[in-house]
């Protein structure tokens, strides 16, 4: 890293420099918000808040703190995720801890619960959720949080992410209401569900290096990639939905741009009508209702 930067106002080993100048570093490699992502970064190398940062920015940065700051510092600066260095991404309010392991939780599939929602306004009226290529669990143990007479089975094919999903499990309490298995999709699966969610790797193989290196360098291809024409996922989904659907159950997937009349498509196929489309907060159609 070069050392042509902007002099800081506060002194050199104190919390204010070390904030100025990973901003700056942070800045130039193109990070969209430098200034918080550094705090977020010092706030987690010295085990403190936010907040804390702020009120004493001349307090000294203790060597053992500025040590690990610049470890999580350099990996930023490769482009490593800011959820993989703080170990943790929140969901529906929720703290999921994360690994290289399972796709990082993103804002846009909160849609699926949402969905979910508007599907069963009788909350009590869901008792079984499968959630298909489970990650961190997120989307089930969101769900569970909503529905709470529900228990439920998550499904990856990665037993590294079933296990973390299951972690996950037990740090918010739900440990008791959730189990999760390493599986190809419902290939070991003979129960029948009210609801099931399914964030599956819908992006077109052509498209993955384009990506954000963020994404296409650090997240795991298994969970991004869906084929030449990024519906492969959706085949194997679809087909299987009509033998794993309870009577009056909804499926909700999580949708590509553009992807809604082929899957719909594929849907009409299997037998199952579409419910409708929930937007994400780009206004993108992204949890598709099937039943």
């Amino acid at each position: 890293m070069s050392d042509r930067q902007p002099a800081c106002a506060d002194p050199e080993g104190t919390i204010g420099f070390f904030l100025c100048r990973a901003g700056q570093h942070l800045r130039a490699a193109a990070i969209e918000a430098p200034r918080l992502e550094a705090r977020l970064l010092l706030a987690h190398a010295m085990d403190c808040r936010q907040e804390d940062l702020l009120r004493d920015p001349r307090a000294v940065v203790p060597p053992a703190a500025a040590s690990r700051f610049a470890d999580m510092l350099r990996r930023r600066l490769d482009h490593a995720p800011i959820a993989h260095l703080l170990g943790v991404q929140e969901f529906w309010s929720l703290p999921f801890r994360v690994s290289p392991a399972t796709l990082i939780p993103r804002a846009d599939s909160e849609a699926l619960i949402e969905a979910a929602l508007a599907a069963f306004p009788d909350r009590g009226r869901v008792r079984r959720v499968l959630d298909l290529g489970t990650g961190t669990g997120c989307l089930l143990l969101a769900a569970l949080t909503e529905f709470p007479e529900a228990t439920g089975l998550g499904i990856d094919r990665v037993p590294a992410a079933a296990a973390l999903a299951r972690e996950n499990a037990r740090a918010l309490g739900l440990g008791h209401r959730a189990a999760f298995l390493a599986g190809d999709w419902a290939a070991p699966i003979q129960a029948r569900f009210d609801l099931i969610l399914s964030n599956p790797p819908y992006i077109e193989s052509g498209d993955i290096p384009r990506l954000m290196p963020e994404v296409a360098a650090h997240e795991p291809a298994s969970a991004l990639d869906g084929g030449a024409d990024g519906l492969g996922a959706y085949r194997a989904l679809v087909a299987a939905l009509p033998r794993l659907l309870a009577p009056g159950g909804e499926a909700v997937l999580e949708l590509g741009a553009g992807q809604r009349p082929a899957v719909e498509a594929l849907a009409r196929t299997a037998g199952l009508a579409s419910r409708g489309c929930h937007p994400d907060l780009g206004g993108i159609e992204r949890a598709l209702r099937l039943g």
